[in-house]
């Protein structure tokens, strides 16, 4: 692999040391400045920097960023442009990507999905009171620190104003962005979506890290299109044989994924509030004590 010409180069201060991640948009590196210490640079893709469109979402991430402020989301310390680079500065987090973790370890003990749920919807409730809807919530966009159970909001790249008028939308009617394993069912129109969408990710979220899977089954994006729009997610209960929650845990996260955005919670915090109240008694009565639930007892009780 050819190395990055970006490492070891100074852009506005900022020192290159590594480069530790690229997504649709940018580029991330480990940087370091006199002033802010280490932190991480995102700087947009060279093959997007003519791409009006792009540049235009890179700044509005950037503008967004700036707008919420909550411990749970990265704080973000610059935007700015050199020769022609256009470049996001926010703190680093320590930790990893919420995404590897869960891959790993779920399903989660119900006392760390409730710790980690209530930070994320704090941060995404924050967010929503400044008029801003995520609309692509999943473990990829968190980065954890399990030894201190902190959970870090690292994005809204392709977030979107509440306030939004037609001529000021980025993504063209009838198009939708997000993951479709995390996207609400409204959101597969293209239209503007509320922050209830946000709140069925949310859900999705809590889903994963009760089960160790997803509340589809699709083998393909043409299939998990239509599943989302025509099929109920399987219940939580029924997603692993050897799982029983009490119905009351159930029942939150169902809300949740409710396909009416009427249908869910009244904010993400609400749902965040059930569900954390929900696993105080997680299990459904007397389970016996081998295979997933002598795991899943040990844990909660360590």
């Amino acid at each position: 692999m050819s190395r990055d010409p970006l490492v070891g180069t100074t852009l506005s201060g900022y020192t290159l040391l590594d480069r530790v991640g690229e997504g649709g948009t940018a580029t991330v590196y480990r940087a370091r400045h006199e002033t802010h210490g280490d932190v991480a640079l995102k700087v947009l893709r060279e093959k997007l920097r003519q791409d009006r469109t792009a540049v235009a979402r890179f700044v509005r991430e950037a503008s967004f960023g700036t707008r919420v402020t909550h411990p749970n989301v990265i704080r973000t310390i610059q935007t700015g442009e050199e020769n022609g680079l256009p470049f996001l500065c926010i703190e680093w987090a320590e930790g990893e990507l919420l995404e590897s973790y869960a891959k790993r370890n779920a399903p989660f003990p119900p006392d760390e999905v409730a710790t980690v749920i209530t930070q994320i919807a704090g941060a995404v409730y924050a967010a929503h009171a400044v008029g801003i809807v995520h609309r692509d919530l999943k473990p990829d966009n968190l980065m954890y620190d399990h030894d201190s159970r902190t959970v870090k909001l690292l994005d809204f790249g392709i977030a979107t104003a509440t306030d939004v008028t037609p001529d000021q939308r980025l993504t063209r009617a009838g198009f939708f962005v997000g993951t479709l394993m995390y996207v609400a069912p409204e959101a597969l129109s293209g239209e503007v979506v509320s922050p209830a969408a946000d709140q069925y990710s949310l859900a999705t979220m809590a889903y994963l890290f009760l089960t160790g899977t997803l509340p589809y089954t699709a083998k393909s994006p043409r299939e998990m299109f239509t599943q989302l729009l025509s099929q109920p997610p399987i219940p939580l209960n029924k997603a692993k044989p050897d799982i029983q929650y009490a119905e009351a845990v159930e029942a939150v996260v169902m809300k949740g994924l409710a396909k009416e955005p009427t249908a869910r919670y009244a904010d993400v915090n609400a749902f965040a509030a059930a569900l954390a109240e929900a696993l105080k008694e997680p299990f459904a009565g007397e389970q016996p004590v081998s295979g997933f639930m002598s795991k899943m007892k040990g844990l909660f009780g360590r």
